[in-house]
């Protein structure tokens, strides 16, 4: 799904990963990070997705530095990064950018 972000500028962090073989908890995790971050003050929307070879991309948006500093430093967030770096992901690159424009078709 799309995200329903405002009018720019805001901030995006490109998360892109490697998966490595077997769940391990893995589903329920990412489900939770989702739900979590919605809860996050500067919080604005979230897209992801994931080939069959493992490969992932997650955008998530976010009002400004300090909320992605907050995200980053969230405690339940900080033990599923713990887990990447351990068993989840075989290689990422997280990117922050700063969207200055937007455009595009919407459906219907």
């Amino acid at each position: 799904m799309i995200a329903a972000t405002p009018e720019p500028p805001y901030l995006a962090v490109i998360f892109s990963n490697q998966r490595t073989e077997g769940d391990r908890g893995y589903l329920v995790m990412a489900e939770r990070m989702v739900e979590l971050a919605q809860t996050q003050p500067g919080f604005l929307g979230v897209e992801s997705t994931r080939d069959t070879a493992g490969f992932g991309i997650t955008l998530s948006y976010w009002k400004d530095e300090a909320s992605i500093a907050a995200w980053k430093a969230n405690a339940e967030h900080a033990v599923a990064q713990r887990l990447g770096w351990e068993q989840w992901y075989a290689a990422f690159r997280v990117r922050v950018c700063r969207v200055e424009r937007e455009y595009g078709l919407d459906e219907g």
